[in-house]
């Protein structure tokens, strides 16, 4: 399992509604893939086509605010994001990442400019800015979360696990 991402900061704001950048809802008749190619435009003109494949997407705190589509998650996905580190998500879209494979991680984000290479470790609770030598401490993913993860989704993950439980009191296996 694949607990290490490395990318360039690809850098977003505060108070991202992912609903607005990243959804088709906003684009009539248009599909994912058209979506992709201009997610968060008015935000930052031109941030698809300059955001590499392999980029990790540093935003502010409440990234993903009022977003409960799963949509914006696989729009990321279609970019190349490799993982996103926020000062804070919304509380859904958080778990939509969790549900589709996407690594995500909050921490302090202050010291990091565009194009800085960030290093997120889900095992080891910590987000590095590797280019700068900053390192911030973040809670460790729990090891069931980083195995949905790492099998690219909750869907992923139960269609390999068929008999896998979670004991009500405990994060354990039966």
């Amino acid at each position: 399992m694949t607990t290490l991402i490395r990318g360039k900061a690809h850098l977003l704001g505060a108070e991202i509604n992912t609903d607005i950048h990243c959804s088709t809802k906003y684009y009539p008749g248009r599909d994912i893939d058209y979506v992709a190619q201009h997610a968060f435009e008015q935000l930052s003109p031109g941030f698809a086509k300059r955001f590499a494949k392999g980029g990790v997407i540093v935003a502010g705190k409440n990234f993903g605010n009022n977003s409960s589509r799963e949509q914006a998650v696989h729009i990321l996905r279609l970019m190349g994001v490799a993982g996103i580190v926020a000062v804070s998500f919304g509380r859904q879209f958080f778990r939509n990442c969790i549900n589709n494979g996407m690594p995500a991680a909050e921490c302090d984000l202050a010291g990091v400019s565009d194009g800085d290479e960030i290093e997120m470790d889900l095992a080891g609770g910590r987000v590095a800015i590797a280019s700068r030598g900053i390192v911030r401490e973040v809670p460790p993913l729990p090891v069931a979360v980083q195995e949905i993860i790492a099998a690219g989704g909750l869907i992923p993950f139960l269609k390999a696990h068929p008999g896998w439980k979670v004991n009500e009191t405990a994060d354990t296996r039966r």
